[in-house]
């Protein structure tokens, strides 16, 4: 047996947003939003799965949205790679779906409140080991909220997980072992299977029961993914060794200045401020001419002419 990762998008996507998904998605929400507790008990799933369309259509049909039985709409996101300004996009989409919710003219009374889960297969908040973070609108230094609970925000960070199977206790630690390590299953632990609804989640992951070209759309998928993720290593593995380079030279060029400096104080007595200051704003190669040059140098004079050409 074996299943395919929930964090390619796709795949996410016709697990958690098919129309067989809708207990599937109760269990993972009240896990994650009300830790555990049977607090949703329906909803309806919006654009739910569609292969020809998840196959032609742009990326923002991969997303997940349900409206609850009170109304609240639901947006959860799966993302593998980060991007541009994703902090800001999932706050945009987050106001979007609140404000589409009136025409003109229509009453402010009738907005019901959206929650956006976004799941992440990277660090977003270095500042702290949570798992999953809520943000929402309160006073900022008595910490008192909002009269009106309307905008919610709700990250899981999946890199920050480091439980094993036999560690799981709560559900929320089932529903996020299963997005992280289902790939890596080739049979339903008993830890997930006594979850009806993650027993129900693997046998949609199961590859046997996916047709070839869907197949093939969550392999190219999940290659995309992996190439954008090797691309922004990359950019960032030469980004530290061009930080690097540059930190060198910034220590050669601190050196080279204090190397001068105490000769020059040596040679001629205290150094003018003013002169000080021009030496310090040298090139490393000016630096290295300077040190040359003034041993040719009689007087302090000499220093300033030095200096006002290299100025001009």
């Amino acid at each position: 047996m074996k299943f395919i990762s929930p964090k390619v998008d796709y795949a996410f996507k016709k697990i958690f947003g098919s129309e067989q998904s809708q207990a599937i998605l109760i269990s993972f929400l009240n896990a994650i939003i009300y830790g555990g507790n049977q607090i949703i008990q329906s909803l309806t799933i919006v654009n739910p799965y569609n292969p020809g369309q998840a196959m032609t259509l742009k990326d923002t049909y991969l997303d997940v949205k349900a409206v609850l039985e009170d109304g609240s709409i639901v947006i959860i996101e799966m993302q593998v790679a980060r991007v541009s300004a994703f902090s800001k996009r999932v706050v945009y989409n987050l106001g979007k779906a609140y404000t589409n919710q009136l025409g003109i003219g229509e009453n402010y009374l009738t907005l019901t409140p959206v929650i956006a889960l976004t799941i992440t297969d990277f660090i977003l908040f270095n500042q702290t080991t949570d798992v999953i973070n809520q943000f929402v609108f309160q006073e900022k230094t008595k910490k008192f909220e909002y009269p009106d609970a309307e905008l919610q925000l709700f990250f899981i960070e999946l890199p920050k997980f480091k439980k094993t199977l036999s560690e799981l206790s709560s559900l929320s630690d089932k529903w996020i072992y299963f997005i992280k390590e289902a790939a890596t299953l080739d049979t339903i632990p008993d830890k997930l299977g006594e979850v009806n609804e993650i027993e129900l989640a693997l046998t949609i992951a199961n590859q046997a029961e996916m047709t070839v070209e869907e197949l093939e759309f969550v392999d190219r998928r999940a290659m995309m993914f992996q190439d954008e993720k090797g691309r922004i290593t990359y950019a960032q593995e030469e980004g530290r060794k061009e930080g690097r380079k540059e930190g060198r030279k910034e220590g050669q060029i601190t050196e080279a200045i204090a190397l001068i400096l105490r000769q020059l104080k040596k040679r001629f007595g205290e150094i003018p401020r003013a002169m000080t200051s021009q030496i310090e704003v040298l090139s490393l190669e000016d630096l290295e001419s300077l040190g040359e040059d003034f041993l040719d140098f009689n007087r302090l004079a000499d220093l300033e002419h030095w200096l006002e050409a290299r100025g001009d």
